[in-house]
C-alpha cells in the first residue's frame, strides 16, 4: 500500500476520526523514525489549524514529516511555497474560508488538502 493510499483509507474511517495533522503523519511514520500510535498521538491537538484555524493541520504534520526526516528549511520552504501555490494559503481558516465561497463541503475539501500535502511530501522526500 503506498503512503497515498493509506492516507485516503485514513480519512474514509469512520469508526476513528484522524485529523488533517494525523491523516499525513501516521503514513509517514516510519520515515520519522516513530511508531504509528505515537504519530497518531502526537498529531491529536494540529486539527483544525492547532484548534484555533491557524497552520492547516496537513502543513504543520508535512514540516514535522520533513524536520524527523531531515531534511531542513529549504524543503519546508519548498513544501509551503507548492501547497500554498495549489491552495491559496498556509492557515486552515482561510482554506474554510475559500471553500465556503467556492461552494465546497469541509470534508472533501480537507481530504483534498491533505491529499496534496502528500504528493508533496512525497516529491520532497524522494
Amino acid at each position: 500500500m503506498t503512503r497515498m493510499e493509506e492516507t485516503q483509507g485514513l480519512r474514509a474511517r469512520t469508526d476513528v476520526h484522524f485529523n488533517c495533522c494525523q491523516s499525513v503523519l501516521v503514513p509517514f511514520a516510519d520515515a520519522c523514525g516513530l511508531d504509528r500510535e505515537a504519530a497518531f498521538r502526537m498529531g491529536a491537538n494540529f486539527g483544525s489549524g492547532m484548534r484555533h484555524g491557524s497552520t492547516c493541520g496537513a502543513v504543520t504534520s508535512a514540516l514535522m514529516v520533513l524536520g524527523l526526516a531531515g531534511k531542513g528549511p529549504d524543503e519546508a520552504t519548498e513544501f509551503m511555497r507548492r501547497f500554498r501555490e495549489k491552495n491559496g494559503a498556509l492557515d486552515c481558516a482561510a482554506l474554510l474560508r475559500m471553500a465556503k465561497e467556492n461552494g465546497e463541503e469541509r470534508k472533501p475539501h480537507c481530504d483534498r488538502l491533505v491529499f496534496d500535502a502528500v504528493e508533496i511530501l512525497e516529491d520532497l522526500l524522494k
